[in-house]
């Protein structure tokens, strides 16, 4: 099977249903930046995290397609349940992280080790998602109230992930406070 089908040659592309819309279609603009946050973690496992973030990470990317076949069905041929996302598995991975952590207190800045910084991109990323993902829900196709759960708490974990990494590594956090500097 070639990878190239020359279908999407005019600016269109096929649903799991087996309709057809524009690339810039919202549910494909949903779909495909689901797509975007799982290479993100992939990405992500490539830096130095330890095993158990590393297993987890994996879970995050399968479960994004899940996520991403449920957007890309309007139809729901896949079968794929809420359920199957595993948010609990997520309130849980949030959970374990957070009791190693200093109670925060202040905005966070953006940065610190190389695996903090590329889990705030995919934080904001999955953000990204979820906001598309929002808009395609407001439209009469719709969108699952498990996707919109997953994706919220993701972005959940993925921020928790970086503040886990920047402890683990030894850096500290760079807080933002309103007002002069200080």
């Amino acid at each position: 099977m070639k990878v190239y089908t020359r279908t999407g040659d005019d600016g269109e592309t096929s649903l799991l249903s087996g309709g057809r819309v524009r690339k810039d279609d919202l549910r494909v603009e949903a779909y495909g930046t689901v797509d975007e946050l799982s290479s993100l973690v992939g990405l992500l496992r490539c830096e130095s995290v330890p095993e158990d973030v590393a297993q987890n990470l994996i879970e995050v990317q399968r479960s994004l397609f899940a996520v991403g076949s449920s957007l890309a069905d309007p139809e729901g041929r896949t079968g794929h349940e809420p359920e199957s996302w595993e948010v609990g598995r997520l309130e849980n991975w949030i959970d374990a992280m957070d009791s190693e952590l200093p109670e925060l207190r202040a905005f966070i800045l953006p940065g610190g080790c190389r695996g903090a910084a590329v889990a705030h991109v995919a934080r904001t990323v999955c953000r990204r998602a979820e906001r598309s993902a929002t808009t395609l829900a407001t439209t009469e196709a719709g969108v699952s109230d498990g996707v919109l759960r997953y994706l919220n708490r993701l972005s959940d974990a993925l921020f928790t992930l970086a503040r886990f990494l920047n402890v683990r590594s030894g850096n500290p956090e760079a807080e933002w406070h309103p007002g002069p500097k200080q």
